[in-house]
């Protein structure tokens, strides 16, 4: 697959465990990897995601972004071997990122999370430290926050998942969509018809079933204890995940940097693509 016309970004799947991951990847192998980690919307894949900015990377860095367990194009779980709660499926994602790790020979990663994603990065973090080198959170929910009614209903959306219903859905994620109506439109389109398999369906609704804040929080005690480099991007208006959270880490982050944009959403990545960019990969090359 070809994006933007020059950058190459290919998609494959690739065994992790008992089950495969498909995967978005570019660049040389043997340069710095970073990892990018999609978030938690109905119908998110690695490409929804991240396939404006992936091409932006692979002149310098080795990039792989994964569909995490339980979206996209990875292969889902059986009916009877869903994951019961929310902590059993950060468990399996987890798991499935060091394993695509060991399969594709990465020793050592930086990592880019976005909303869930971040949550995914942290505690690879706390629980791998040397596996992974610089820390991009981009609208994470690490840090303490009240449920905001946006987020509450992307929770809910699998029980009326019309189209209008998930164009208005998805329009919430950035603060303003003058300009970007063709680009939201495609990311509809190609969302919902991704959401309606009903393997994808069945797998985001377990996600959101038995599951709280708490399964995937992280103690001030653990943020103290990592000595790893962190770079937070936030929108002011992001209204999936408030500022709040990333305020809320960066007081006990010993090592962060935080960059808020304003008049931005959830998505700092394409509403602010240029400056995601370039703060990034200043970050990775030490030059901020």
């Amino acid at each position: 697959m070809t994006i933007d016309g020059t950058a190459k970004i290919t998609n494959r799947m690739v065994q992790t465990g008992d089950y495969q991951t498909h995967i978005m990847e570019g660049g040389n192998p043997s340069a710095e990897a970073i990892i990018f980690l999609h978030g938690s919307g109905p119908g998110v894949s690695a490409k929804s995601n991240w396939e404006y900015v992936l091409p932006e990377f692979i002149d310098e860095f080795y990039v792989v972004s994964p569909d995490l367990y339980g979206f996209g194009r990875t292969d889902h779980p059986e009916p009877d071997e869903l994951p019961k709660n929310g902590v059993e499926w950060l468990r399996a994602r987890l798991d499935q990122v060091i394993a695509l790790m060991d399969t594709l020979k990465i020793k050592k990663a930086h990592l880019v999370g976005n909303s869930l994603g971040g949550v995914i990065a942290l505690h690879l973090v706390m629980e791998e430290p040397e596996r992974f080198g610089k820390v991009v959170l981009m609208g994470a929910g690490g840090g303490y926050f009240q449920p905001t009614i946006e987020l509450l209903k992307m929770q809910n959306f699998h029980k009326d998942p019309n189209p209008k219903t998930f164009a208005n859905l998805l329009r919430w994620f950035v603060y303003d969509d003058v300009g970007l109506e063709d680009r939201l439109e495609e990311i509809v389109k190609e969302r919902l018809e991704l959401f309606m398999r009903p393997e994808v369906r069945r797998s985001y609704e377990s996600t959101f079933h038995n599951a709280n804040l708490a399964d995937i929080s992280i103690p001030p005690s653990a943020y103290r204890r990592m000595k790893h480099e962190f770079l937070l991007l936030h929108g002011q208006e992001d209204r999936f995940v408030p500022l709040e959270s990333s305020l809320t880490m960066m007081e006990h982050i010993p090592n962060g940097q935080l960059h808020v944009f304003s008049k931005t959403g959830h998505w700092v990545q394409i509403e602010q693509k240029e400056k995601f960019v370039k703060l990034t990969k200043d970050f990775f090359n030490g030059e901020l």
